[in-house]
């Protein structure tokens, strides 16, 4: 099998499941693009078996410690270890992140599951490659009755691969209706702007709506109204949600009328929003995209948090809630949490952690790996009397 010798001191003698180009010694067998291959350390001794792709300034990803091939049965024992292990922890595997890239050992790829329908994104060139065997396994385990492939993420670029939207099993389903939390959401996973839910985040919106009953919530960046949808339900006295997207703004809309709540939804610009709004609010909630994608822009990035964090604190009153989110894994929970603490120096306020968040357990993390956590969120209330 053809494969690379490591360089010393690279990641993966460390616990990680990366190998950078720079960190290659040596290619040998001339293995192509998207190829198994072997990696060995300096001393000829073998470190297991990954996945190549020269395009890519990640050439390999390690997929397990001894020797092994991406074929149909592999696919079906590791998907169906994934799906396991969300019964096992007590998710609703029929709707639920069923596999996320190398925390369940399939690197590059992430399966989706809603009800009768599966969303798929292959983000790595070898299981691009593999498409049919993975459909294949998916059919065998929990016989979908459509698969469709989303990949249309720009990340796609690095490995090499053009960006899609297929149907890979079954016809298009147009809009459905799902439920999570007891909320009905209507999504259209070939169509839609997004990917269906916001799986990782079903958690969080259950967390913070225990906080919402009696209170005016302000939930910014909405999307599909996720947020705004757990609070109304909870008791909030009033709910505004706001997104710059007029598709998302209709979406948050057609999900109220859905589950029967009054939510004032609103397409703006939140920042501007956040500059101009009035102090009426006793929770405010903040759950922007990604600011940065690359650690070049993540100091431009953290002006931006700081921007919207320091507008929402100067419009809560003491004893005021905010509750903010960041999905970037360039950006630890450590420097997220000190630009939340700079802000409220600069609003010349007093924070009281109330909670912190993650993401949901079907994206599970790796210690090792510290990009599979990627998403951090925080809970603070401006303290009385200080």
């Amino acid at each position: 099998m053809a494969g690379l010798i490591i360089a010393p001191r690279a990641r993966i003698f460390h616990g990680h499941e990366w190998v950078y180009a720079t960190e290659v010694k040596k290619t040998f067998g001339d293995p192509k693009p998207g190829d198994v291959i072997t990696l060995k350390d300096f001393h000829d001794r073998s470190l297991g078996t990954a996945i190549y792709n020269p395009q890519s300034q990640i050439v390999a990803r390690r997929f397990s410690r001894r020797k092994q091939d991406l074929d149909a049965d592999f696919f079906v024992r590791r998907i169906g270890q994934a799906i396991e292990l969300r019964q096992r922890i007590g998710i609703d595997a029929t709707l639920a992140r069923l596999v996320w890239s190398e925390s369940d050992g399939m690197p590059g790829l992430i399966i989706d599951r809603y009800g009768d329908h599966v969303v798929m994104q292959t983000l790595t060139l070898a299981m691009r490659q593999r498409v049919d065997l993975i459909v294949a396994a998916l059919k065998e385990l929990i016989d979908p009755q459509s698969i469709i492939l989303r990949n249309d993420s720009p990340i796609l670029k690095a490995e090499g691969i053009e960006e899609e939207i297929s149907m890979l099993h079954g016809v298009n389903p147009g809009a459905c209706v799902v439920e999570a939390n007891g909320l009905k959401f209507e999504i259209d996973l070939f169509d839609g702007q997004k990917t269906g839910l916001y799986l990782d985040q079903l958690q969080t919106h259950a967390e913070v709506a225990r906080l919402a009953a009696g209170k005016r919530v302000l939930d910014c960046f909405t999307n599909q109204g996720g947020f705004a949808l757990a609070c109304a339900k909870a008791g909030a006295a009033k709910v505004t949600a706001v997104d710059i997207s007029e598709t998302a703004c209709a979406a948050a809309r057609r999900n109220a009328e859905l589950n029967g709540v009054e939510i004032d939804v609103r397409a703006h610009n939140v920042f501007d929003f956040l500059k101009h709004a009035a102090p009426e609010y006793d929770l405010i909630i903040l759950d922007p995209p990604s600011f940065t994608r690359n650690k070049k822009t993540l100091m431009g990035a953290m002006r931006g948090y700081k921007e919207i964090h320091l507008r929402s604190l100067k419009l809560l009153d003491k004893g005021g809630i905010l509750s903010t989110f960041c999905c970037s894994h360039h950006a630890s929970r450590e420097l997220f949490q000190a630009n939340l603490v700079d802000a409220s120096v600069d609003a010349k306020k007093s924070l009281r952690l109330v909670m912190n968040h993650g993401q949901r357990l079907d994206h599970p993390v790796l210690p090792a790996i510290p990009e599979t956590e990627y998403l951090k969120g925080i809970t603070i209330e401006l303290m009385a009397g200080r």
